[in-house]
This record gives C-alpha cells, sequence and structure tokens, in this order.
C-alpha cells in the first residue's frame, strides 16, 4: 500500500530537503529511508504499573506496531498516564481521576501535534483513560482506531465469582462487624486474580462498549478478557485497519454523528452501564462539536429496556458477555427491537447495521436478554431532574427493586466526614445523605464515592438510605446514589442550601429530585450562604477548577469543536 504524503500531516517533519534535521533524528533510531516516506502512525498507550487495569497495555501495544508495518505505515509509540479510581478511592487521591481525563486527551493531543502523526491507534484499560483517549482522537480528528486492554478475570471465594465491589463491601461488613478481619483478608487476597480492568458493568467496561458501539472500535475487540491471547490478534488488527482508514480518510467525526452517541448511549442503559457515561459521552461530543448534554442522555435512557444481567446489579462479568457474543450479541436485540440506528459508519468502513448483521443472535446465552423480554422495559440508568437539581442528576437503578424514596437529609460537606459516620454506624435508616462541595469545581475533581456507597452496603443499608452528591459515584455503585447534581454546591446550587432535617424526594420512575424547602427559606438561606475555598490553591487542581464547566455537559475545560477554526488532521 503506497500514500502520497503532499496532504499528510507528517509531511512536515519529513519531506523536503528543509526538513534534513527532522530527518537526522529518525536516522539516529535506526529508521530507512523507506520508513521515513511512509505515513506515521502514533500508537498511545495508557500502560503503567499503576495497577492491573493498564499492565498489559504497553505490550498490546508493541503488536499493534506489527499490523502498521505490515500495512504500509511507520508506527511512533508513546505514553500517556493513567489514575487508577480503585487505588485513588476514598482518599484525597480521587480528586485526580477525573482530571486524568483531560490531562490523557491534553498528553495525547500535544504528542500527536508536536510530532505531526497522520494517524492514532490508542490503548487504554482504566476508567477516564477510556474517554480520555477517544476524545484525543476527535480533537484531532486523524483517522483513529481505539483499543481496550481488557478486563480482569474475576476472583473466587467460596466457591463464588468475585470482583473488587465485593472488597469494597466487606469493608462496610467488617465495619458492622458481620466479617471477621481474616475473611476480609482472604477475599483481598483473591478479588482480583490477575491483568485487567475492573470486571463488571462498571465505568471501565462502559466506556469499552461505548467505543464499539459509536464505531471507534473493531467490532467484538473490547469485552475479550486481558489474559486472552486473542487480545493480540485484537491489537495487530487495528494497526493493520488504521492504515485502511488512512487510506480512505475515514476520520472519527465521519464515525461519531449525533446519532453514534445516541446508539452509544442505548449501549449505556441497555447494559446498566455507569452513571459516569452520562458525564464522558458529552465530554466526547464536544469534541465533535455536537451538543449532547446529560439531558439528551437521559431522554434516551428513559426509553431504552435494561437487557444485559451485569454486575453490580446483575450476575454476570466482562468475560461472560465475551463468551456470550459480545456487546455486538446486545446490539443486534436492540437493532431488530428498533433502539439503534443502523446507519453510523464505523472503523471497519461498514455501517454498524452491516456489522451486526454478520452476528447471529445466540439463543442459549444467559446474559442478553432479548428486548421483547427485557429485565426491566426501561433502562438501568436514569436522569433525575427538580428543585434540588435544576440542571440534572443520574442515578444507577439497575438491580434496584425501590425506584422512590422520600427521606430527612443528613449533609456533609466532604466525603471524609460522611465515610466516619457510615462507618460509626451513625447514619439512620430513612436518611438521605447529602455529599456536598465535591463536584468538579468544589472538590476540585468530581471524586467518586464507592467507599462511602459500599460501605452502606456491607452494613445492609444500601436501599434503607438515599445518597446525593455533586460528585460522582463509581460505576461500581449499587444503591439508591444519585450523583452529578447540578448546579454543584461551589455554584451555590440549591444543594449548598441543604440543611440537616429537610425532606427531599427522589422518584427514579417519575425522573424527579426535589428539596422540600419553602421558596421564602430556600431564598434566605442563599443571602447568607458564603462561597468555600479548598487547600488546592496552586497546580493541577487548581488550573482544573478554573476552568471546568458543569457536569451536565460533560465537566467540560475547552470550548470543543464549535470554536476550532481549523481542524490539525488537515494542517
Amino acid at each position: 500500500m503506497s500514500f502520497d504524503k503532499s496532504k499528510l500531516p507528517s509531511r512536515h517533519v519529513s519531506v523536503g530537503p528543509e526538513r534534513a534535521p527532522h530527518r537526522s533524528y529518525y536516522y539516529a533510531m535506526g529508521m530507512t529511508e523507506e520508513e521515513i516516506a511512509q505515513p506515521f502512525v502514533a500508537v498511545a498507550s495508557a500502560g503503567n504499573d499503576s495497577a492491573p487495569c493498564n499492565t498489559t497495555l504497553n505490550a498490546q501495544a508493541d503488536i499493534c506496531r506489527e499490523g502498521v508495518i505490515a500495512n504500509g505505515g511507520t508506527p511512533r509509540r508513546f505514553n500517556t498516564i493513567t489514575v487508577t479510581d480503585g487505588i485513588a478511592m476514598g482518599h484525597q487521591g480521587m480528586k485526580s481521576s477525573l482530571i486524568s481525563r483531560e490531562v490523557i486527551a491534553d498528553s495525547v493531543e500535544v504528542s500527536v501535534r508536536g510530532h505531526c502523526y497522520d494517524a492514532l491507534v490508542g490503548f487504554a484499560g482504566c476508567d477516564k483513560s477510556l474517554p480520555g483517549m477517544m476524545m484525543s482522537m476527535l480533537r484531532l480528528n486523524v483517522p483513529s482506531i481505539f483499543v481496550y486492554g481488557g478486563s480482569i478475570l474475576p476472583g473466587t471465594h467460596k466457591g463464588e465469582d468475585v470482583t473488587v465491589v465485593d472488597v469494597f463491601e466487606a469493608v462496610g461488613q467488617h465495619a458492622a462487624g458481620n466479617c471477621p478481619l481474616q475473611e476480609l483478608i482472604e477475599l483481598e487476597k483473591v478479588a482480583c486474580p490477575g491483568h485487567g480492568a475492573c470486571g463488571g458493568q462498571f465505568t471501565a467496561n462502559t466506556m469499552a462498549c461505548v467505543g464499539e458501539a459509536i464505531g471507534l472500535s473493531l467490532p467484538n475487540s473490547n469485552m475479550a478478557p486481558a489474559p486472552f491471547r486473542s487480545r493480540e490478534e485484537i491489537a495487530r488488527g487495528a494497526g493493520a485497519q488504521v492504515m485502511e482508514l488512512l487510506k480512505i480518510n475515514l476520520r472519527p467525526r465521519h464515525i461519531c454523528t449525533r446519532e453514534a452517541f445516541e446508539n452509544a448511549a442505548r449501549v449505556v442503559a441497555a447494559t446498566g452501564g455507569s452513571t459516569n457515561a452520562a458525564l464522558h459521552l458529552p465530554a466526547m461530543a464536544s469534541e465533535a462539536g455536537i451538543d449532547f448534554d446529560l439531558f439528551d442522555v437521559a431522554e434516551i435512557f428513559k426509553s431504552t429496556p435494561y437487557i444485559a444481567d451485569l454486575k453490580p446489579g446483575g450476575k454476570y462479568v466482562a468475560k461472560d458477555m465475551h463468551e456470550a457474543g459480545g456487546i455486538y450479541m446486545g446490539m443486534k436485540t436492540l437493532l431488530e427491537g428498533g433502539f439503534l440506528d443502523p446507519n453510523p459508519i464505523t472503523v471497519t468502513g461498514k455501517s454498524l447495521g452491516e456489522n451486526i448483521e454478520e452476528i447471529t443472535w445466540k439463543p442459549d446465552q444467559k446474559v442478553f436478554y432479548d428486548v421483547k423480554t427485557p429485565i426491566t422495559p426501561t433502562g438501568g440508568v436514569v436522569g433525575l431532574i427538580g428543585s434540588l437539581a435544576p440542571e440534572g442528576a443520574i442515578v444507577k437503578v439497575a438491580g434496584m427493586e425501590r425506584l422512590q424514596f422520600t427521606g430527612t437529609a443528613r449533609v456533609f460537606d466532604c466525603e471524609e466526614d460522611a465515610f466516619a459516620a457510615v462507618e460509626k454506624r451513625d447514619i439512620t435508616e430513612g436518611s438521605v445523605i447529602i455529599i456536598r462541595y465535591e463536584g468538579p469545581k468544589g472538590g476540585p475533581g468530581m471524586r467518586e464515592m464507592l467507599s462511602t456507597t459500599a460501605a452502606l452496603y456491607g452494613q445492609g443499608m444500601g436501599e434503607k438510605v438515599a445518597l446525593i452528591t455533586d460528585g460522582r459515584f463509581s460505576g461500581a455503585t449499587r444503591g439508591f446514589c444519585i450523583g452529578h447534581v447540578g448546579p454543584e454546591a461551589a455554584d451555590c446550587g440549591p444543594i449548598a442550601l441543604v440543611q440537616d432535617g429537610d425532606t427531599i424526594s427522589i422518584d427514579a420512575e417519575a425522573g424527579t429530585i426535589d428539596l422540600e424547602v419553602e421558596e421564602a427559606t430556600l431564598a434566605k438561606r442563599k443571602e447568607a450562604w458564603q462561597p468555600r475555598t479548598n487547600d488546592y490553591q496552586s497546580g493541577a487542581l487548581w488550573r482544573y477548577a478554573q476552568n471546568v464547566g458543569p457536569a451536565r455537559n460533560g465537566a467540560l475545560t475547552h470550548p470543543g469543536a464549535k470554536a476550532e477554526t481549523h481542524v490539525f488532521a488537515d494542517i
């Protein structure tokens, strides 16, 4: 396959007499004249030793090079960071998690820009690295393919499959006196048996499904667990296929249309996916110049059947989904039921509908229900709006029996104080726990609250209390837990005005969340309200707080494609 470099970005660093100094660096790395004359393909890896989610990514990225080379390209690998939520959870480190999404997107962007790469294959494993990598692809708009590193295999404890969520919940059981310390230690040693990202339909697997549904990943590539040898074939195939995309100039913004985003939101709801998708889809859409906010996502959630029996609300993990036929098996029945648009193009060069046509429905698999007989008729994730959250909020209802809750507020101004009260068992049944000043700006960084929610569940209080925050919840959270409340407390949203004892009503069926306090009383409280300061007055967290926008729009830190005057791919 031969390419004309005259319109490719890499011509700026490799073509013409004036680029002799640039080429001298390539010769220093052992490259040949032929390799320098070929298109340069960025192979971006979020691989590192921080957590098992990321430990196989560099090896997969190296195999990807083989596919690039076989199809006439010159691969250039580089790395970016991750912050792994399971390790950052429950302490100040979680403030860095959402910020890492922006750092990942920015770092991939500046590396590709600085070196004038012509195409991009991105490998990611842990939560924020998936949307961060896909955001960079949409921002740069060079031909791109997203590859998920794969999930972890389930652990086994007392003959049952377990995940890291079982360990978080066992902490609550231990605090309640129902789990001896020795049993907790035994569980922590077996819950995560090797490489890969968390196995349930938490944020990583949710966004991996999004990668396929939105068309940026090869069909049925992302659910193969990290230890499986098939991941080598997937990595090699991505390297080969990105060269085909470069040949026909098929770019991420051709693929990720509004209809493709709607398909992705359908898949999130149908699989009972992470509420974090309601933050990441709007952010990705902004990179493509598409208006697609929390309310757009929530509207799609309302009319989507919940069909995947996946943890934390259900029974199965990603390995089971892979063996059932992958997310394309779920999309097969969604399309037949009229819930997906078949027309968006994908990285195969074919439409989503054409890709799905190649899938045969397996009636004996157990993970996906037919849309005619769903687990529940509407989605596993629900958007809420009301006097407590005029800019919206989100709740994951997959597996929940109780969809309405009215209780009295118990207010905390940070997660640590709430977790301490839970540990002391100082939370009464019927309480609505408010954790505020944890939003994108106020945190800063919009922390996840899995330690607190899992401890509540471990104490048997999971659906006996509700928890509301302007921060986030892990995709692994279960119970009546509402996040992304907007406006956030730092912007004097209604959540900043709640006081202990106020009545709060939630109806996840009707999609409402209301603070039952008279407007005159709230007006007096607003007059007395004073903005808070935090301990992060310099560095990355300070800079993030200065730039970040509301959760409703994806917690964006820049104007997105709508403000562009040119696209990198066209330099």
